[in-house]
């Protein structure tokens, strides 16, 4: 994944928003319309999709006068996977496709979840076609907790969604909330120590040897089912 300097950026956008600066750009990152990832030494890289985000957020204040507030909450729903209050073809297809299963960013292992995406029960059954009695279900086997749900619980919702088109009941995903919480444990049995130092360093170090060791985990547990199914298929 390519990603640019704010300087980058702003040269590719300046030939259609004449008045972009450095300044503006950070104040829209300030006001939580943009969250662009940092290197370790603290400067901005953006991503395509991070672009795309700034040049709707452009967009909507040039074209259609819209103030933050409004501009927030669209992409609040685009981000949930609700339809936006515009007409389809205003919003980036890069925005889009973040609200469909398989495409959509998953939230990031170290992200804390998005503070401004807060769904109720009927807005999640609506984004990700969930029945009153399948979210109850999932609530009672421990894979969807409150009544308003975050970034995390959306992206948990719509893929336990696709799993009980497949036949499966509720029930069955309980074990994937076991073997996760199994996980999480052990990782914090490796890096706990390290997190509880006032070192920054230290929290940092321990930050990226929890992210390996779930990515690994991740890769080691599909090469195992992979091999397992395989002689389901072919005893």
């Amino acid at each position: 994944m390519t990603t640019a300097t704010i300087g980058e950026v702003l040269n590719r956008l300046r030939d259609e928003f004449d008045d972009i600066t450095i300044s503006k750009i950070r104040f829209l990152e300030a006001e939580g319309l943009i969250s662009p990832d940092r290197t370790e030494s603290g400067y901005r890289k953006f991503t395509d999709a991070d672009v795309e985000r700034l040049r709707y957020v452009l967009r909507a204040q040039r074209d259609r006068y819209l103030p933050l507030k409004v501009i927030r909450d669209e992409l609040d729903r685009i981000d949930a996977g609700l339809p936006p209050t515009t007409d389809h073809d205003e919003v980036p297809a890069g925005l889009v496709s973040q609200g469909s299963v398989g495409d959509e960013r998953q939230p990031s292992l170290l992200e804390s979840p998005d503070q401004h995406v807060s769904l109720t029960d009927t807005q999640l059954l609506e984004t990700t076609g969930l029945t009153p009695p399948a979210l109850a279900e999932l609530r009672d086997h421990g894979l969807l907790h409150d009544e308003r749900h975050d970034a995390h619980a959306v992206a948990v919702a719509r893929i336990a969604a696709k799993l009980l088109e497949t036949g499966l009941e509720p029930r069955h995903l309980r074990m994937y909330r076991q073997f996760a919480d199994r996980e999480a444990a052990l990782v914090e049995q490796r890096v706990g120590p390290a997190l509880r130092q006032r070192n920054p360093d230290s929290r940092r170090e321990a930050e990226r040897t929890a992210e390996r060791l779930v990515a690994l985990g991740s890769e080691l547990h599909r090469t195992l089912l992979a091999s397992a199914i395989q002689e389901v298929l072919h005893p």
